[in-house]
């Protein structure tokens, strides 16, 4: 390598401290391969009192980032010590570096100290507060967006459904689900009804079991516990894919080459999920109800005609109907919750990670909350 100090015994990167002029002279090649020696070396270094210092690195041959950040946190520390730093002389070369290095440096965000005690307490909750309160209304604007681009592209004689891509969230977010939701929709029939017939049994009851399991499979468990497990599949999944893509920077592509990105990815998996949710809610009900037959029967010995015909005087088809005019809400809210953590993504892999759970929290959260409001409109409609 060629280097100005390569005659003399000096190392690579070298630099001294004329403490009657007031320079630090730098030079050499301060690169990644010097930095941890001139790390040491820097931080024996005493700066204290020094008055005004001129840093002069215009006999520096070779630079990287990890060389520049030494001499600016150099020249921080004469700044930190009461020293004034005057001439800053660095080679043209390497004047860029410097500068994008020291504008990363003061434009890091200030990390405030957060109080202790109650005064701590009462701020973290002023600052959730405030962070839902944003949350509620960016989110509120992403939905008026979406259903603007939605309403401007069923309106377009043009326009073209993405039906492959419609059909395929059906199958991931429908299909593939059905071994999860089936098994789980069982088993919560089962326990629902052990639970029933343990508290009737006490009144001689048992038989009525039967109409709390159809009336709470139905009517609530069924559908809320299917939103569930969707937010948890579905949800996550479509923010994880939405923030690769803005990790990798293809939501970019897309938006230069001209394509829509709410058409071509959001509406997609609403759609696909709106279609999928109703159908694996009855087939969650069925499941479930297969499962609470299951444990009637063996617990109760209540055989399948007796279940079926108990069943039918406890149900109606409003009753399913109750239950599934939810699916398609509880679908809608899945999906754009995934859908809009995604494009939150910030470009880094933790980012990923952090909005993927918000995204099923928030989903799952929305989901119960709708829920209730479904429930209190119910009673009030005497439904």
């Amino acid at each position: 390598m060629t280097s100005i100090e390569t005659v003399s015994d000096e190392p690579e990167a070298w630099f001294k401290l004329d403490r009657e002029g007031g320079t630090l002279s730098l030079g050499g090649a301060w690169t990644i391969a010097e930095s941890a020696r001139l790390d040491r070396e820097l931080g024996s270094l005493d700066l204290a009192g020094k008055g005004d210092v001129s840093i002069d690195a215009s006999k520096i041959s070779r630079l990287d980032s990890a060389g520049a950040w030494l001499v600016l946190r150099t020249r921080r520390a004469l700044e930190a010590a009461g020293s004034k730093v005057g001439t800053f002389a660095i080679p043209d070369l390497y004047k860029p570096l410097f500068e994008t290095l020291d504008q990363e440096r003061q434009s890091e965000p200030h990390k405030l100290r957060i109080p202790t005690g109650l005064r701590g307490r009462l701020y973290k909750i002023g600052r959730g507060t405030i962070h839902a309160y944003h949350q509620t209304i960016s989110m509120l604007g992403y939905l008026g967006r979406v259903t603007v681009e939605t309403g401007e592209a069923i309106a377009s004689p043009g326009h073209k459904m993405r039906v492959a891509a419609m059909f395929h969230q059906v199958e991931e977010t429908g299909i593939n689900a059905l071994p999860i939701v089936g098994l789980l929709a069982f088993l919560i029939g089962v326990v629902l009804a052990y639970q029933g017939a343990d508290q009737l049994k006490r009144f001689g009851a048992e038989v009525f079991t039967i109409n709390l399991l159809g009336v709470g499979v139905l009517r609530e468990i069924g559908g809320l516990i299917t939103a569930i497990i969707v937010a948890g599949r579905s949800g996550s999944a479509f923010t994880a894919q939405i923030g690769s893509m803005r990790v990798n920077e293809e939501i970019d592509a897309m938006q230069t080459m001209g394509l829509n990105t709410i058409d071509t990815l959001v509406l997609p998996r609403i759609i696909g999920l709106v279609i999928a949710l109703p159908l694996l809610t009855f087939y969650s009900d069925i499941m479930g109800l297969i499962g609470g037959a299951f444990m009637c029967y063996f617990q109760l010995g209540i055989t399948i005609p007796v279940f079926m015909r108990q069943l039918a005087e406890a149900v109606t088809v409003n009753t399913m109907l109750v239950g599934l005019i939810k699916a398609p809400v509880f679908a809608l809210v899945i999906a754009l919750v995934g859908c809009y953590e995604g494009f939150q993504v910030e470009r880094n892999a933790a980012s990923v990670g952090m909005l993927t759970t918000r995204s099923v929290v928030e989903g799952i959260f929305l989901v119960i909350v709708m829920d209730a409001a479904f429930s209190v409109m119910f009673s009030v409609l005497g439904i």
